[in-house]
């Protein structure tokens, strides 16, 4: 990092001043809230007005707007998000002078050490699900867990929640190896496969990246794997540290027995070595929910929270925001919006909609990154061939800029019957038009592609 002799822990002390810049970002928001309870004073910068930035306001943190060298004044250390660049002139004038600057990653991981029970969910897809399921299983317990979440749980009516219990409960993305700041007492493996090419080299880079997290998990705490994926399972593979496992389709130390369906929503018992640990129904569908439901209670075992509590959390769960989330109606076809944006998301989610009984499923899709399209386009391609209607909005270029020279027409170009939409509006607009009694509609993808289907939907 830079300007940083000394670890982030010698400045997370009461009466330092710290800079966060990006302070209304998902993960910020609460780490400004953390840092502030444990007797900080914290300040930051972010680039526009929001309900994030009036909430830390009302707590007495300094939130200027804009990014400006004046805006450090006279903080002893800053703290950016992975989005925020060396050329940001906060983060300049920080090393101009000589001001310590860390990353998001690097605050979380000091502050997990404070916790007896760090409890960091990882994969490449299902953490935001998984992460919610665990933190009604401990919010069920009465466990006030300090959570922090890649996305909206109603639950919480945020992504994250600071608590004074023993256990932290945070997503834990792989991306620029971010989670290797960590300090998990239980590293949870959901999945590993081919995502993040425009940082990692392949999967072996990826499921080196996973190996080395599994590795961070001391004598005395749980190493939690999907037996029934073969990325996690090599990635744990030569591991010193025992390896708890779940899954559905390989023997597992976590299963599940007496699989049945509920209107639809699977209900089954879950199995620990054998014993049955806890009788659960979802209200959320897919063979992929229900695996991440045994990861979330394999999770609640190994740290002795009871059945009960795994029972009363995962019912109460609805889903979290932007995963099958329902939005409305528009001339008689049901909106959903989900957030899948890799092909194996797509496949879980699409196939979990066909068995729904709609008479058509159209799938809006936004690609999200330039380099993910180009290197799984293929793959996209056979996924979204399951919609009867594909319709392809724009690629969403996030931090990326296009040198590919890539668009979702060459995706819509080798997908039968498929409809190019070069902006949202104009994607709203084929939805609309498309949109009939017996219909499930789609918006699907990590960027902004869910206001497509806002626009669209009938009013009360």
């Amino acid at each position: 990092m830079m300007n940083n002799p000394h670890p982030i822990r010698d400045y997370l002390v009461p009466g330092k001043r710290v800079h966060l810049v990006g302070i209304g970002g998902v993960s910020m928001c609460p780490l400004a809230e953390v840092l502030r309870g444990m007797g900080l004073t914290v300040q930051g910068s972010d680039m526009t007005e929001s309900d994030t930035v009036k909430h830390l306001r009302s707590l007495g943190i300094q939130v200027a707007i804009g990014h400006n060298a004046e805006n450090l004044g006279d903080c002893d250390f800053v703290v950016r998000t992975a989005a925020v660049h060396d050329n940001n002139p906060e983060i300049a004038g920080a090393v101009a002078r000589g001001i310590p600057v860390y990353e998001r990653a690097q605050a979380w991981g000091a502050i997990m050490q404070h916790y007896p029970n760090a409890l960091c969910v990882s994969g490449t897809h299902g953490k935001t699900t998984t992460t919610s399921m665990c933190t009604h299983i401990f919010m069920a317990a009465q466990a006030d867990p300090t959570v922090m979440i890649g996305g909206t749980l109603p639950l919480l009516h945020a992504g994250y929640r600071v608590g004074h219990g023993d256990t932290i409960i945070l997503e834990s993305c792989e991306y620029c190896n971010s989670f290797l700041s960590f300090y998990p007492t239980v590293a949870v493996i959901l999945n590993v496969e081919e995502d993040h090419l425009d940082f990692f080299k392949d999967l072996n880079d990826i499921e080196r990246s996973f190996h080395k997290f599994a590795e961070l998990v001391p004598g005395a705490g749980y190493v939690i794997a999907n037996a029934d994926n073969q990325g996690a399972m090599d990635s744990v593979a030569g591991l010193e540290h025992p390896v708890f496992t779940f899954g559905l389709e390989h023997t597992a130390d976590c299963t599940a027995a007496n699989l049945s369906d509920v209107d639809g929503a699977p209900s089954f018992d879950v199995m620990i070595r054998g014993e049955k640990y806890a009788h659960v129904t979802l209200h959320v569908y897919g063979h992929h929910n229900i695996l991440n439901a045994l990861a979330a209670a394999s999770a609640a075992y190994v740290l002795g929270i009871p059945g009960r509590a795994v029972e009363e959390g995962l019912a109460a769960f609805t889903g979290a925001g932007r995963r099958f989330e329902r939005k409305g109606t528009c001339n008689g076809a049901d909106i959903y919006d989900d957030y899948a944006h890799h092909p194996d998301e797509l496949h879980a989610l699409l196939t979990t909609a066909r068995t729904l009984g709609y008479q058509r499923l159209i799938v809006a899709f936004q690609p999200h990154t330039y380099t993910r399209t180009a290197k799984l386009f293929d793959r996209f391609v056979e996924e979204l061939k399951l919609a009867d209607v594909a319709v392809l909005a724009e690629i969403y270029a996030a931090r990326e800029q296009n040198t590919l020279g890539i668009s979702s027409a060459d995706l819509c170009r080798n997908i039968p019957g498929a409809v190019y939409c070069s902006t949202l509006d104009k994607t709203a607009e084929e939805l609309r038009k498309l949109a009939r009694p017996g219909d499930l509609i789609l918006t699907v993808g990590a960027g902004d592609i869910y206001r497509a289907g806002e626009k669209i939907l009938d009013k009360d």
